[in-house]
């Protein structure tokens, strides 16, 4: 596979409960997952929408609602969604200032994303919002740190595969659940490897030397 022409292909999907005191964590896990996509330059705004949603499912909907974050690529775009459970309560477009204390959530939205809608599927809302990327890297569909891409990619299909998803409380959880999935993957690797009567140990070795030699490069 050619890395110059690789994109994730699934959307990323967290799920958690709608909780004032979830909003760093969740937003700096976007923040993490963004940058494994090579998005850098959308991520303030992406996780400025994000906390806007989260905050507009809390005071309309209810505290400790299941809600579900969505990102995903299509086109030129970044999609970002939070799924909640409320078909009733469908935000709205007013006319608050930037500046106001409340009432600001969707004008924000408005002003930092590219556009933004809702959609209802039966007894859920979806509220999405898109960022426009950067042409160049949409023509070619281009991400500069490809292996990190890839493991995101893996790691979803993990948390994904029937495993218990725990809500995000803290920047400490979310980065020892990854790490969880990312043992795991590596050790279903393993298995594999034995079952195809391969050595294990060489693996380990050619994929440590693989390692070493392209962060020299990367490095020079």
């Amino acid at each position: 596979m050619d890395d110059a022409l690789w994109r994730p292909t699934q959307p990323w999907r967290l799920p958690f409960l709608a909780e004032a005191d979830q909003v760093w964590a969740l937003r700096r896990a976007l923040r993490i997952h963004l940058e494994y996509w090579g998005l850098h330059e959308l991520t303030d705004a992406a996780e400025l929408c994000v906390g806007e949603l989260l905050a507009n499912v809390i005071k309309h909907v209810g505290p400790e609602t299941p809600t579900t974050l969505v990102a995903s690529l299509g086109g030129s775009h970044l999609r970002i969604e939070v799924h909640d459970p409320d078909a009733r309560a469908l935000p709205t477009l007013t006319c608050a200032t930037l500046d106001a204390e409340a009432g600001r959530g969707m004008t924000l939205i408005d002003a930092v994303s590219d556009r933004w809608g809702v959609e209802l599927t039966g007894d859920r809302k979806i509220t999405w919002c898109e960022f426009r990327m950067d042409a160049t890297r949409a023509e070619r569909q281009h991400m500069p740190m490809p292996r990190l891409a890839r493991v995101a990619d893996v790691l979803s299909l993990y948390s994904g595969s029937g495993r218990t998803q725990e809500p995000v409380v803290a920047g400490r959880l979310a980065t020892a659940t990854a790490e969880d999935a990312a043992i795991s993957a590596i050790t279903d690797l393993l298995y594999w490897f034995r079952a195809q009567g391969w050595d294990v140990d060489d693996a380990l070795d050619r994929a440590q030397s693989h390692f070493e030699a392209e962060c020299e490069v990367r490095l020079s």
